[in-house]
């Protein structure tokens, strides 16, 4: 978290940042990978630029890492750390309404 950018700080708050070693089954579904794809981290919850006025009274929002993701495509802790710094990086641009194409090269 203190590789993130600081102004990251103020998007994250009430958003639940948790670990899993591999992602369930309701989280694979709506995610529909491309071939060759990697889900390291995933976003649930509702977008910033989708709450209306009567948006309220909900559980926070949640970005997941899978543990085990990062084990098997990463070499080092250097290039853990960077992976996940980047995939926060890209389930935040999902918090604040970015969907996949404008987030392809984060």
């Amino acid at each position: 978290m203190r590789r993130l950018p600081p102004e990251f700080g103020g998007y994250l708050k009430d958003v639940v940042i948790a670990i899993a070693d591999e992602p369930g089954p309701e989280q694979t579904g709506p995610a529909a990978l491309a071939e060759g794809d990697v889900l390291f981290g995933l976003y649930e919850g509702v977008p910033l630029v989708e709450r209306g006025a009567g948006y309220g009274m909900t559980l926070p929002d949640r970005i997941t890492l899978f543990r085990h993701t990062f084990e098997h495509f990463c070499s080092d802790d250097r290039e853990t750390i960077e992976e996940i710094r980047r995939t926060i990086i890209h389930e935040v641009g999902h918090h604040l309404g970015f969907d996949e194409d404008a987030l392809r090269d984060v």
